[in-house]
C-alpha cells in the first residue's frame, strides 16, 4: 500500500471529532492525496468539548496547519468559534469544515446539505417542485432541509418525534427559501402523497433499528433515500426496493462533500 511521504513542507488538515474511532475522512482524503500527488496529510483529533477552544486556538496560530473536517460532537460549538460563517454554515448554524486563512481568521461553512443534494442530482433526482418528506430534524438534516429548500422544492415535510424541534427548523428553512412551503409533523406522519422520503435519523444504522417509516404506506413511485452509509442496504432501502420504490444509497452525500470540503479548505481533490 501506497505511504505518504510526509516533509516538512506537507500541508497539514485534520478531522475534529469525539471519538475518532468512527471516522473515514483520513482514509478518503489521503488516498486522494496520494493519488493526485498532493503534498498533504489530513489526520484525525480527538478532541474532548472542554478541551475544544483550547486546540482550535493553537490550529489557528499553526503555519502549516490549513483547515478541518468537523463531526460529532463539535459541528454546533465550533461554528461558535469561528471568526466568519459562510452562507451555509451560518443559515445552518453548525459547520463540519474550516478553512484558516492567510490572516489568522477561522472561516466555516457547512456541506451536509450541499452534498447530499449533489449526490441525489447526479444520481439523477431533480428536487425541483418536489414533495418531500424529511425524517429527523438534527444533526446533518438540519443542513439537508435548507439544501433541499434550495434546490427548488415545493414543499418539505420535517418528521421528527420532538415536533416542535421539527418546526422551528421548517420556519427557519421558510425564511430563508419563502418558495418552499416548510412544515414540521409528528414522526409517525402519514407519508402518503410525497415524491420522496429522506431519512435523516440513525434509524438502519443497527441491526434491529424500527423503521423510520411505514414502507407500506408510501404511495407508488415514492423514492426513498438514505444518508446513512453503512450499511449500504438498510432495511428501509431493502423493503422500499422490494416494493418497486426507486432507492436511492447514502455514500454519494459523503463523495460530494469531499470534493466540496477538500477546496473550501484550499487543496481541491481532482474529480
Amino acid at each position: 500500500m501506497p505511504t505518504l511521504n510526509i516533509t516538512g513542507k506537507t500541508a497539514v488538515y485534520g478531522i475534529l471529532a469525539h471519538p475518532t474511532d468512527h471516522v473515514r475522512a483520513p482514509q478518503v482524503f489521503n488516498a486522494a492525496y496520494e493519488a493526485a500527488g498532493i503534498d498533504a496529510v489530513l489526520v484525525p483529533l480527538d478532541v474532548t468539548p472542554e478541551n475544544l477552544a483550547t486546540v482550535v486556538a493553537a490550529l489557528k496560530v499553526t503555519r502549516n496547519f490549513h483547515g478541518l473536517t468537523v463531526t460529532v460532537p463539535h459541528k454546533v460549538a465550533v461554528a461558535e468559534l469561528c471568526d466568519e460563517l459562510a452562507p451555509g454554515g451560518a443559515r445552518v448554524g453548525s459547520v463540519n469544515a474550516i478553512r484558516f486563512t492567510e490572516d489568522g481568521r477561522m472561516l466555516g461553512d457547512n456541506f451536509d446539505g450541499k452534498g447530499y443534494v449533489t449526490g441525489m442530482q447526479k444520481a439523477g433526482f431533480d428536487f425541483t417542485g418536489r414533495r418531500v418528506l424529511q425524517l429527523g430534524a438534527g444533526g446533518a438534516g438540519m443542513s439537508i432541509a435548507f439544501s433541499v429548500a434550495e434546490a427548488g422544492a415545493a414543499e418539505i415535510a420535517i418528521a421528527n418525534r420532538t415536533v416542535s424541534k421539527a418546526e422551528a427548523l421548517g420556519k427557519r428553512v421558510n425564511t430563508a427559501f419563502p418558495t418552499t412551503k416548510v412544515t414540521g409533523v409528528a414522526a409517525d406522519a402519514d407519508p402518503a402523497g410525497y415524491d420522496v422520503v429522506i431519512n435523516t435519523t440513525s434509524l438502519g444504522l443497527h441491526d434491529g433499528d424500527a423503521l423510520p417509516v411505514d414502507v407500506s404506506k408510501l404511495s407508488p413511485g415514492t423514492a426513498v433515500s438514505e444518508i446513512i452509509m453503512t450499511p449500504v442496504h438498510t432495511e428501509l432501502l431493502k423493503q422500499a426496493e422490494a416494493k418497486g420504490h426507486p432507492i436511492y444509497f447514502g455514500k454519494p452525500m459523503l463523495d460530494e462533500q469531499i470534493k466540496l470540503i477538500g477546496a473550501f479548505m484550499g487543496c481541491p481533490l481532482p474529480e
